[in-house]
């Protein structure tokens, strides 16, 4: 794949109705994107209106939320046009990354590319290059899937334009995705009250010894409950715990910020390694129709460890 030279981050409004309609017939009706040059850091800007196939005059719903009226796309290109009038204003597929909030969006394009008989390769190079940035960032810093208003509001920032203009949509996920991207320890500090602490210490050491501590707590607690698992029903559930603590804490692995500790993040490691191997030992007692579970000695050693350090 060619070196990335520039961001796009891609938005679109789509036919609606409050009484529901399938996500097949929501057809594009204005596709705003923003493009970030890396190296000069220069922002572009794209806003088109879409005709639609369908005719229908927009329900009031649609108006409302998306501030579209029928008289926009009276005159508006069909999407084959525009679709074609975005690759050029683009400049270059492999040379792009490309960012949406949520995987809606591409598969909006998907659906109204093969409705327009657009070929599929030109889809499936954008595909290949294309970034959930929502579900990186909720994995990564907010837990939860928030609005693209929610997480600007995690970093102290505010929406900027035109609410439900997908361009101004696309500008605010760049945005999010530029504080995610430079400003890795404030991520980590937002991500620690997210899924950890309910209060973040000023100090970093005062950071890895409460981590420590909730670690600890967490694991005795844990380690009571495999202590008691013997029927594969049973190990379900603890498997089910184990992928939720590894969620709670495999940020601190990754550590983009190097704001945790060597210590906090071997701890971390031990328990991603334990929830591989339960993983496998459980998958191995299924093979063999197995009604009981017993776990080798050596795969708890670790956990024991975590749970009996000093904090």
């Amino acid at each position: 794949m060619a070196d990335v030279k520039q961001f796009v981050f891609f938005d679109f409004e789509m036919l609606c109705s409050d009484k529901g309609m399938p996500f097949s017939d929501m057809e594009g009706i204005r596709l705003g994107a923003v493009k970030y040059d890396i190296e000069t850091q220069k922002i572009s800007y794209f806003d088109r209106y879409i005709r639609p196939v369908k005719r229908a005059p927009l329900s009031q719903f649609c108006k409302e939320l998306t501030k579209i009226s029928d008289s926009d796309l009276v005159d508006a290109s069909g999407f084959k046009a525009v679709f074609e009038d975005f690759l050029a204003w683009i400049g270059g597929v492999k040379k792009s990354r490309f960012f949406s909030w949520s995987t809606s969006d591409l598969s909006r394009l998907k659906m109204d590319a093969e409705k327009h008989e657009i070929p599929l390769t030109t889809i499936k190079k954008i595909e290949k290059r294309y970034i959930d940035f929502q579900a990186i960032f909720t994995k990564r810093v907010s837990r939860n899937n928030l609005s693209v208003e929610n997480a600007l509001g995690l970093y102290g920032l505010s929406f900027i334009g035109e609410k439900h203009n997908p361009m101004y949509d696309a500008y605010n996920t760049l945005r999010i995705y530029l504080s995610f991207l430079k400003g890795r320890i404030e991520s980590d500090l937002i991500m620690l009250k997210q899924f950890i602490f309910e209060e973040i210490p000023h100090e970093t050491e005062q950071i890895n010894v409460m981590l420590t501590k909730c670690l600890k707590q967490d694991l005795q607690v844990f380690i009571e409950e495999l202590n008691e698992m013997y029927r594969m029903r049973d190990a379900i559930k603890i498997i089910k715990r184990t992928r939720r603590m590894v969620e709670k804490y495999e940020n601190v692995l990754i550590n983009r910020s190097d704001l945790f500790s060597q210590e906090n993040v071997y701890y971390v490691r031990l328990l991603v390694n334990f929830h591989h191997d339960l993983l496998a030992s459980y998958n191995e007692h299924l093979q063999h129709s197995s009604k009981i579970m017993i776990l080798d000695e050596s795969m708890i050693q670790s956990l024991n460890r975590l749970s009996l350090k000093r904090g």
